[in-house]
């Protein structure tokens, strides 16, 4: 298994690298098919958030599909120790749900599961609801000087159906997976209600 450590606005020591060596070899006995994990260690530079100033992601690539996990803490050790239990649990449904879809149980079908869902309205705060200054930060406008993590990302994206998005959401261990719909070729959200439920939203492109 290769594993790859990159930092960003902080410097990662040899000794830190060998700790995440050493911490990593654990993953293999979860999944044996791992080929690679990618740790990513960025520094918040916000003193304001001092009790979450490391963030350690991982991602994990094997045979199946990707799994990503991320934690933030007040030093590296201890971020990288919360994001590698949130991906140890991860696998360990991962391989549940692969003994359940090879015949263990049957499951209910995600469009059983998901009949006569509605998407939630998002939440909109009225004009004037707060008055505190306006800044520039890159691209948007933002009100106040709370803290704000401004990350651009792109993924190639393969259309898939409702099942896998879910499955792919699952692995993640976020409460939304964004996705493009392979029946519809919209761009789709799934993300988790409250209790088992979930949710889709979906892009009217035209």
């Amino acid at each position: 298994m290769e594993i790859v450590v990159r930092s960003r606005h902080c410097d990662v020591s040899d000794r830190f690298r060998s700790h995440v060596e050493e911490k990593l070899t654990r993953l293999e006995k979860h999944d044996h098919r791992l080929m690679r994990v990618e740790v990513e260690v960025d520094k918040e530079r916000n003193p304001r958030q001092h009790d979450r100033a490391i963030r350690v992601e991982l991602t994990a690539f094997s045979k199946g599909p990707v799994i990503r996990a991320e934690a933030a803490a007040e030093d590296k050790m201890a971020a990288l120790d919360m994001a590698l239990d949130r991906m140890v649990g991860q696998m360990r449904r991962a391989a549940d749900r692969r003994r359940v879809h090879r015949g263990r149980h049957t499951p209910v079908s995600v469009g059983q599961a998901l009949a006569g869902v509605e998407p939630e309205p998002n939440g909109i705060t009225p004009a004037g609801a707060d008055e505190e200054t306006e800044r520039r930060v890159g691209p948007i406008t933002v009100m106040g000087d709370g803290p704000l993590v401004v990350r651009e990302k792109s993924h190639k994206a393969e259309p898939m159906t409702l099942d896998q998005a879910l499955y792919e959401m699952e692995l993640v261990g976020h409460d939304f997976f964004l996705f493009v719909d392979k029946e519809s070729e919209r761009p789709s959200v799934v993300y988790r209600r409250k209790g088992y439920d979930y949710g889709v939203i979906t892009l009217d492109v035209s």
